[in-house]
């Protein structure tokens, strides 16, 4: 016997009160719940937006932003992108070298000019700023050889590769600068003079003194976070108001009582002296140099190393290890292998969260770093407030971005975003 489908009708359906199919109804219902929620979130996108997202998309436009000789010599830009970099340019482009430079003294900004060259070829801001002025009082060719009379500069093709490179709107030169290389005469890439290294060290230091500071900080943390988790409460709660007791204390008044305390003048020193450790003539040098750094950013940003730890350790039902004990293991090895891998999501989230704020710290390196002690982010300040090579700052910023993205990337990888926890 066959047998035939039929289609559902209206009495088959179930309806809602206002007679619409309770599926289309249940649709719409959370079509307007999902837009709800998103107009609830919408202040807070703006906020991240404008101060998050579009601050780290300007810093990378202008790191590679490059307007300086492009806009105010215009026709030279134009005209050097078809110079072949084989011999000094001929009297045609130094004759429209001359036109352009005349250009920009009439409306002051030659100084621009300069001020770009000389980021590339240390002595470009005397020459430009000499030949423009100059130039005022010669109005006729030929030009080529009186520019390399006035500074035998103009004669070398390094000044010009570098001004065929600093004219392009766009530019790798930034870049290039902040990892310690650059182009050379014959327009190659290669690694900056020893002399003018310094960029890559300051990476590398900057990460290895995040990673001690995150070393050192786990092991201060843990035993403290052990405790708040494990005394009675009242105890706990004192302890607590401890940890949290740097928050309410000015980060200037913290930095500098180190200083008070770790210069050779210092407590400190001051002690070991009394106490007979080291003699008055051999104090210890622990302030403005690497160790002040560490030391004072230790103490600064343990907070969020104790924070993480203790939420998870308070989690840890005490019957873990009390289970572990009676089934025949000691206090050693049940700690091993019951409580410190539960406790291995609160470090990693600790971890993470010191060595990124530590990456990125600057209040703290510039007041008692010293030469030795600075990091990556004092040069990033220094660029944009005293040489005003935006360019540059914003480069370092871009590669120091990508090197966290790509530690942050390995970390998940190894051990898990999903698994960390606060609490």
């Amino acid at each position: 016997m066959a047998v035939t489908a039929t289609t559902p009708t209206a009495d088959d359906i179930m309806l809602d009160a206002s007679g619409m199919p309770l599926k289309q109804a249940l649709a719409i219902a959370e079509r307007n719940k999902r837009r709800k929620a998103l107009i609830m979130a919408l202040p807070l996108l703006a906020f991240i937006l404008v101060s998050f997202i579009f601050p780290i998309i300007q810093m990378l436009f202008r790191s590679i932003d490059n307007p300086a000789i492009h806009d105010n010599i215009p026709n030279l830009s134009r005209e050097i992108q078809d110079w072949d970099e084989r011999a000094i340019p001929d009297e045609a482009l130094f004759a429209i070298l001359a036109d352009d430079l005349r250009a920009a003294g009439k409306l002051k900004n030659q100084g621009k000019v300069a001020t770009r060259l000389n980021y590339d070829i240390t002595g470009s801001r005397s020459m430009i700023t000499q030949t423009a002025r100059k130039l005022k009082k010669k109005t006729e060719g030929p030009y080529k050889d009186w520019f390399i009379g006035l500074n035998e500069k103009w004669g070398e093709m390094r000044t010009w590769v570098a001004l065929k490179k600093a004219s392009q709107k766009y530019t790798a030169s930034f870049y290039l600068n902040s990892i310690d290389m650059r182009y050379s005469e014959t327009g190659k890439i290669v690694a900056q003079p020893e002399e003018r290294q310094i960029y890559l060290t300051l990476f590398w230091r900057t990460f290895y003194i995040s990673i001690a500071i995150t070393l050192i900080c786990v092991f201060l943390a843990y035993p403290i976070s052990f405790l708040m988790a494990t005394l009675p409460v009242r105890t706990s709660n004192m302890l607590m108001i401890l940890v949290l007791l740097p928050f309410w204390t000015s980060l200037l008044v913290r930095t500098t009582s180190w200083i008070v305390l770790l210069q050779t003048q210092g407590t400190l020193n001051d002690l070991m002296v009394y106490f007979g450790f080291i003699d008055d003539e051999n104090r210890i040098q622990m302030i403005y140099n690497m160790t002040g750094t560490i030391v004072a950013m230790s103490h600064i940003l343990l907070p969020f190393m104790v924070l993480p730890l203790y939420s998870v350790m308070k989690t840890i039902p005490p019957s873990y290890m009390r289970a572990a004990r009676s089934l025949g293991a000691n206090q050693a090895y049940a700690f091993y292998k019951i409580y410190l891998p539960l406790t291995i999501p609160g470090v990693a989230a600790g971890s993470i969260l010191v060595f990124i704020l530590s990456v990125g710290y600057y209040i703290t390196p510039a007041l008692v770093g010293g030469r030795t002690g600075q990091l990556i982010s004092n040069f990033i300040a220094f660029h944009m407030q005293k040489s005003l090579n935006w360019g540059l700052a914003a480069a370092l910023g871009g590669v120091l971005l990508a090197a966290i993205l790509l530690i942050y990337l390995a970390y998940n990888r190894i051990i898990g975003i999903d698994k960390m926890k606060m609490g």
